[in-house]
């Protein structure tokens, strides 16, 4: 799976945050990061280059910061000329049908916040249904947002914890069950072992764990199904 990361930034070597998560994603081969302020600084948008970033890949998120319940202007004014019709909807227009979409979103207020009674009264589901319906009509699959609040209040073991997530959102594939999140930890963890050269028994033996204990969930599984 590809996966194209499109983050709109008026200023992204200065967020630490946004460079926290990007520094991870540029290393991977299978990601492309592709910085809309930094790509066009004079905000004229190749529209077909565009195009075609979106029909090479197979996974579609916008990453930003939250601007007043919405993204930058530079990401609105993309999406007001790449997702055109004819090409992202209408008769001829099924370019994205298919594929997944998603937003990586970073949030400078807590989470409690965003609910009736909080300060800003709305959720980020609601305030987020703008991009659902531009999901549904370009045919794109709708993903569930990775929401980052408050980063830099958090503590190191939260930031990694965080930085997980993200990278689940970018690599592992759309279903959300435990199983899935099972194999794309071996898989992690497989991939950490052949850099170390397959030598790191703290590695080896997280796998196995994992292993056993899905094999003990299956069988589980089996009794109950049997019941």
């Amino acid at each position: 799976m590809k996966t194209l990361v499109i983050v709109s930034h008026p200023d992204l070597l200065e967020s630490s945050s946004q460079q926290f998560f990007l520094n991870w994603a540029k290393g991977n081969t299978d990601i492309t990061v592709h910085h809309l302020e930094d790509t066009y600084p004079d905000g004229n948008i190749n529209v077909k280059k565009e195009q075609s970033l979106l029909v090479e890949h197979d996974r579609i998120l916008f990453q930003f910061p939250f601007y007043w319940y919405s993204s930058p202007p530079l990401l609105k004014y993309w999406q007001d000329i790449v997702l055109e019709d004819g090409f992202a909807y209408g008769v001829r227009g099924r370019a994205l049908a298919g594929k997944e979409f998603g937003l990586i979103i970073m949030v400078g207020v807590k989470e409690s916040e965003y609910q009736a009674g909080g300060t800003e009264r709305f959720s980020i589901n609601e305030l987020t249904k703008p991009y659902q319906a531009m999901a549904y009509k370009t045919g794109l699959t709708y993903m569930k947002p990775f929401v980052i609040f408050q980063f830099l209040y958090m503590t190191e073991e939260e930031k990694m914890d965080t930085l997980i997530r993200y990278q689940q959102m970018l690599t592992m594939e759309n279903d959300g069950s435990l199983a899935t999140k099972e194999q794309w930890m071996i898989e992690q963890l497989e991939k950490m072992s052949e850099e170390a050269g397959n030598d790191n028994e703290i590695l080896t033996y997280a796998i196995a764990h994992i292993t056993e204990n899905r094999d003990t969930m299956n069988e589980l599984k089996l009794v109950l199904d049997g019941m």
